[in-house]
């Protein structure tokens, strides 16, 4: 009788639990049996490890053999554990040393041939191993530098499983074909999720993304970008088609600066357990960039599918910018999901196979007409949508959802001066990102010793009891609470704006200018704030 044990590491949601793969023969007839609550890719796994240890030149124990993943509670999936399965097998058997792979994990899915295939999610199971405790790690060559991404983890990449057994028995590693130069790698294939596309959800760094400056006119909606971008606040930018809603949302992600290390590696965990996560590419340096259909599901804005779900577009556009464009033609109950995760930073979502927790902090970006046709707010451009007709249209986006909106404005239709470059072009990205920047550092610097970086995670209470503004900016503020046309929420969210365009102006706290600004990019009410007052313009 023979017994080993391994680990690996099973994958909830972006989370992932380490798995220990025991195996154990004895005396009887020849049988595989798999038990540990395995789905059914994961039960194949029997015949493709059988073929791959013999297509490898080691023998196939002719026992009994039972393979058990512990918990067996915890529900198993994927290919990933093929790996695993085989090394515990062959240790069992005495081909390798059963304490050579006894604080191993594996993770891999194993070809009929023996090559080691790579799947998703590789990174965010070497941080739960190491969270573990486990400072060695196994997967395949093409993942191994997603893998080494995580601190203090020995990471050993093999391309087939006769390589393993030559490593761990201290034999001579074969020599194995390499893919042919210039030629994609079919073993990829295996990391993208059919019909996604590589690089979706994935913007471009300020160099080759589109350029702000190529924006005719619009200075108050470049304002509100600048804001935005600064602060992390929602944005809504309403107004007829034609007038640069979408080229303005698009250039949204190229002001944001670069992530920071913990930042990268949250998204490229969500972005490879989705399978967007670009060959070669294993860290994530820029803030995604994603922009759904208005047919989108529910399930696919906020995650879904078959047993556990898997990432939707909130969590896609992690720490980057969700764009809906004509947000009116979404779905009222698809919008209304984007509540929860606006307040809280994350996604619960509950289904019979379990309760996955999804990271989806994002900065929300909504274009919007002011009617079915669009020529609503236009002076003499023949609107024939009836009154009830623009009341309903314009109510599909919920009073409780634009609540959670910071700015709202109105982009008027560009003027034949601003289209034909007689106004001068505005800042170009770099300029403002360079803006940008440096406010979030001065954010940053106040918020040092708080679990917040940004003055839209700042929490209400903090903002009136130790974020103060300066004495009496927020008479104007006060008298809209008591007219009714700023809620609680609302009034905290005008704080966290004017604090922004203090950081912009390199103030130390905000005044009743900053003030008036924030109540006019909330509201749309003019304030008298002139557009070029402050750098931040």
């Amino acid at each position: 009788m023979g017994f080993a044990r391994t680990c690996s590491v099973a994958l909830v949601g972006v989370e992932g639990v380490v798995v220990e793969v025991q195996a154990d023969l004895e005396p009887g007839v020849a049988a595989f049996t798999l038990v540990g609550l395995p789905d059914k890719s994961l039960s194949e796994s029997r015949d493709r490890v059988r073929a791959a240890v013999v297509n490898s030149g080691a023998e196939w124990p002719q026992k009994k053999l039972t393979v058990g993943l512990s918990p067996a509670s915890v529900p198993k999936g994927g290919s990933g554990f093929d790996l695993a399965v085989a090394a515990a097998v062959l240790s069992a058997a005495e081909r390798i040393d059963p304490r050579a792979i006894a604080d191993l994990v594996l993770i891999g899915e194993l070809g009929l041939d023996g090559r080691v295939r790579p799947v998703r999610g590789v990174l965010p199971a070497v941080l739960a191993a190491a969270d573990a405790g486990y400072s060695q790690v196994v997967v395949p060559e093409q993942t191994a530098g997603e893998a080494s991404l995580v601190p203090g983890v020995s990471v050993l990449g093999v391309r087939t499983l006769g390589q393993l057994i030559a490593v761990l028995t201290d034999e001579p590693v074969p020599d194995e074909e390499a893919a042919e130069e210039g030629r994609p790698d079919a073993m990829l294939s295996g990391l993208l999720v059919p019909g996604a596309g590589i690089g979706t959800g994935l913007a471009a760094g300020p160099a080759e993304g589109p350029e702000l400056a190529d924006v005719a006119g619009q200075q108050r909606a470049r304002l509100a970008l600048e804001v935005a971008a600064a602060g992390g606040h929602h944005l809504l930018l309403s107004g007829p088609p034609g007038a640069g809603k979408t080229m303005l949302a698009e250039r949204l992600p190229g002001l944001l600066p670069p992530l920071t290390r913990q930042e990268s590696l949250e998204v490229t965990a969500v972005h490879s357990v989705a399978g967007i996560l670009p060959p070669g590419e294993p860290l994530v340096r820029s803030a995604p960039y994603c922009a759904p259909h208005h047919s989108a599901t529910m399930q696919s804005l906020v995650g879904g599918g078959n047993g556990l779900p898997r990432p939707g577009a909130v969590s896609l556009a992690h720490r980057g910018v969700l764009f809906l464009d004509e947000a009116p033609e979404f779905s009222g109950k698809v919008l209304d999901a984007l509540r929860q995760p606006l307040e809280s930073g994350h996604v619960v979502i509950a289904r019979a196979a379990g309760v996955v927790r999804l990271p989806a902090r994002f900065l929300l970006a909504i274009a919007a007409n002011p009617c079915p046709c669009g020529r609503h707010t236009l002076y003499g451009a023949g609107c024939e949508c009836p009154a009830s007709v623009v009341r309903r249209y314009q109510a599909r986006l919920s009073g409780p959802l634009l609540d959670r909106v910071d700015l709202r404005v109105e982009v008027e239709p560009v003027t034949r001066a601003d289209l034909l470059g007689q106004g001068g072009r505005g800042d170009t990205t770099a300029t403002v990102a360079a803006r940008v920047r440096e406010a979030r550092e001065r954010a940053a610097a106040r918020l040092a010793d708080t679990p917040w970086r940004v003055n839209s995670e700042i929490p209400g209470h903090e903002l009136r009891t130790r974020h103060l503004a300066a004495p009496g900016a927020l008479a104007a503020a006060e008298r809209d609470v008591e007219r009714g046309l700023l809620t609680a929420r609302g009034l905290d969210r005008v704080l966290r704006v004017a604090w922004t365009v203090a950081d912009l102006d390199g103030r130390d706290r905000p005044g009743s200018e900053d003030i008036a600004l924030a109540l006019e990019l909330r509201t749309g009410v003019a304030r008298g704030v002139p557009v070029g007052a402050g750098s931040h313009a």
